[in-house]
């Protein structure tokens, strides 16, 4: 656990910003958040899950936030709110903000004289923005980014180190970008020509909107002719890979090593599982949930839950399992024959 900014902050005080009703001394002052068994004074934990209930009897922090069903399962001076882990999500942030930009281009930073940086930036060590960029009011460039040729950020979008962002792409406001991303290199064009690759020139943008943020060594790939584009509220865990011409709508959220290829839209509310992945020129509804390692091959039209992985179990079960699947279509095959050479059993009974 690592200490917060310093400012401590009341119950009564957090309730007045974000809800909920307090139990207990409305006075009590936290200054970090924790978990239970990892609470001490000064910090405020959270119960969302009942199973963790004899960890709330004995955790050590001065606060904690519950839901209406565990209002009574402690004396501590608490927050009672309908979704204790939302609060706590807030509490977090108001506890531990980002620091705020220290205004400056740092010596060894190079920005061209035709490049915009507004006020109140900072542009870290050896960071590089090239010609006609434009940096939004507030924004943090961290050492060692590359802002390409005409790409434009909007205002308190933060870049940790080693961004890279390639020519004309456009980020919104309020972005994280962590380290490693690359935004707008070339998507994986090709054409065959005789036994050879000629390359097709990749000549869309990445639009990326507002309140967005994507995880460390995520690649987002700039369209072959139409933009690749990241919808706002979006969030993009690590080492994701996004192919050319991808459309991800509004407040999807995607769990880390995922993967979406060419040309697939993925609708409104979405929740993609770890290292899934999106098949090309596909189509997925809004408030899809797909779950970790399902392959999605066709389009899905329908919100819901969709799952295609394959139980874990051991590896002489495994083998044997396998080894039935390979003949699943013969199988299946011989069925029909049975069934056209003798009358459907089913039909019959029915």
């Amino acid at each position: 656990m690592t200490s917060g900014a310093g400012t401590t902050y009341s119950l009564q005080e957090i309730a007045a910003r974000y809800g909920g009703d307090v139990l207990g001394d409305p006075e009590v002052r936290v200054a970090q958040v924790a978990t239970l068994d990892g609470g001490v004074p000064g910090t405020i934990s959270f119960l969302a899950n009942e199973r963790y209930l004899p960890q709330l009897a004995g955790t050590r922090a001065s606060a904690v936030i519950v839901g209406p069903a565990a209002r009574d399962a402690t004396a501590l001076p608490r927050i009672v709110t309908p979704n204790p882990y939302l609060m706590f999500a807030r509490v977090a942030t108001l506890l531990n903000p980002d620091p705020p930009p220290l205004p400056g281009i740092h010596p060894s930073a190079v920005v061209h004289p035709d490049a915009r940086v507004e006020e109140a930036c900072e542009v870290g060590p050896h960071a590089v923005i090239e010609a006609g960029a434009t940096i939004g009011a507030g924004c943090v460039v961290g050492a060692g980014c590359y802002v390409g040729a005409g790409v434009t950020i909007g205002e308190a979008t933060r870049l940790f180190p080693r961004v890279t962002i390639y020519h004309a792409c456009v980020v919104g406001r309020r972005v994280r970008l962590h380290s490693g991303v690359v935004i707008g290199a070339d998507g994986f064009g090709i054409a065959p020509d005789a036994g050879r690759w000629v390359k097709i020139p990749q000549i869309g943008r990445v639009v990326i909107g507002d309140d967005v943020e994507i995880g460390a060594n995520t690649t987002v790939d700039r369209g072959a002719i139409e933009d690749t584009v990241i919808e706002e509220g979006c969030k993009l865990d690590n080492q994701i890979m996004i192919a050319h011409n991808v459309r991800i709508g509004a407040h999807t959220a995607m769990a880390a090593c995922a993967g979406v290829a060419g040309s697939a839209r993925i609708g409104r509310y979405c929740r993609i599982g770890g290292s899934s992945g999106i098949a090309g020129h596909i189509t997925l509804a809004d408030h899809v949930e797909i779950s970790a390692h399902t392959l999605i091959s066709r389009s899905i039209e329908a919100p819901g839950t969709y799952t295609g992985a394959y139980p874990f179990e051991t590896n002489r079960e495994w083998r044997r399992n396998a080894a039935q699947l390979r003949h699943l279509n013969e199988l299946a095959q011989r069925v029909r024959a049975l069934e056209q050479a003798g009358g459907n059993p089913e039909k019959k009974t029915s």
